[in-house]
């Protein structure tokens, strides 16, 4: 079963940047979709982007014109460039990818913006 594994998280101030990366045990050649969700309060997850297999991405409304979601299929790693941070988007960010009924997430990386 691919495991994933998220890298990137930090501490930043307002109007920075951090680049995420979701890096699979195994090939993504074969995924289905791949996501960053927030992990959000309590048992609620929402999606910040996603990626298909046909490089088709999907940005959450708070997302889009900031976050830029890729892959890298040769290193098995999924991105995720975050410009122009607000506060509101301190969460613990987490990967998720899909090969075909399988689902698999990962631990999830700090992200923590200051005002």
């Amino acid at each position: 079963q691919v495991q994933l594994v998220e890298s990137g998280g930090g501490l930043v101030q307002t109007g920075g940047s951090l680049k995420l990366s979701c890096e699979a045990s195994g090939s993504i050649v074969r995924y289905k979709a791949m996501a960053w969700y927030r992990q959000g309060t309590g048992e609620r997850r929402e999606q910040v982007a996603k990626i298909t297999a046909g490089g088709s991405t999907d940005y959450a409304t708070s997302a889009k014109g900031r976050f830029t979601i890729s892959r890298d299929i040769a290193r098995n790693t999924m991105y995720l460039q975050m410009n122009n941070l607000k506060p509101e988007d301190s969460d613990v960010y987490v990967c998720s990818g899909a090969w075909g009924s399988v689902v698999v997430w990962g631990q999830g990386t700090q992200v923590t913006v200051s005002s």
